[in-house]
């Protein structure tokens, strides 16, 4: 029968650092892969404004939806637009009134966008479509935020394209 090792019967356990933890390199590896994930995550995640091409598209549907309500309601409708943001009215009784539909309230540009608007005055721009859908003026609205840049085209038969 065999003895078992043990302290009583002359064996004396080695002390090993590596059973006893890790060592400052080991660590170190480890942190450093932690942060390098950490890294590619926060570059691959979306921003969270959206993509200034998406903000382009929501416009661009919204001035739509104004000059399709003009037609449908029979009434004149109005967008303005200025560097802060957009709103919607609509002609009542020979008064301009804001929209509070869901699609049609005022918005605001995503924190970092700027608007230009071409042909504005005193950095406010109002496009009025008419009970025929028929918008009173053609105007180019340009988007910017970082490096990316989108330019919005209304033209006078009150449709809306985006470029860029």
């Amino acid at each position: 029968m065999r003895a078992r090792r043990s302290a009583e019967h002359g064996f004396t356990p080695i002390s090993r650092s590596a059973e006893h933890g890790f060592t400052l390199v080991e660590l170190m590896v480890v942190v450093v892969v932690i942060a390098l994930a950490a890294s590619v995550a926060m570059f691959a995640m979306p921003d969270p404004r959206g993509r200034l091409a998406d903000e382009a598209a929501r416009f661009s549907l919204r001035a739509r939806a104004a000059h399709d309500a003009a037609i449908v309601e029979g009434r004149a409708v109005s967008l303005w637009i200025t560097p802060a943001g957009y709103g919607f009215d609509r002609r009542v009784e020979g008064t301009w009134l804001p929209m509070a539909d869901k699609p049609l309230r005022v918005t605001r540009w995503n924190d970092g966008t700027l608007a230009r608007i071409d042909g504005a005055t005193g950095g406010r721009l109002r496009v009025t479509f008419d009970p025929t859908g028929l918008a009173d003026r053609p105007a180019q609205l340009v988007l910017s935020r970082g490096q990316a840049r989108a330019v919005i085209d209304m033209a006078a038969d009150g449709s809306v394209r985006v470029a860029g």
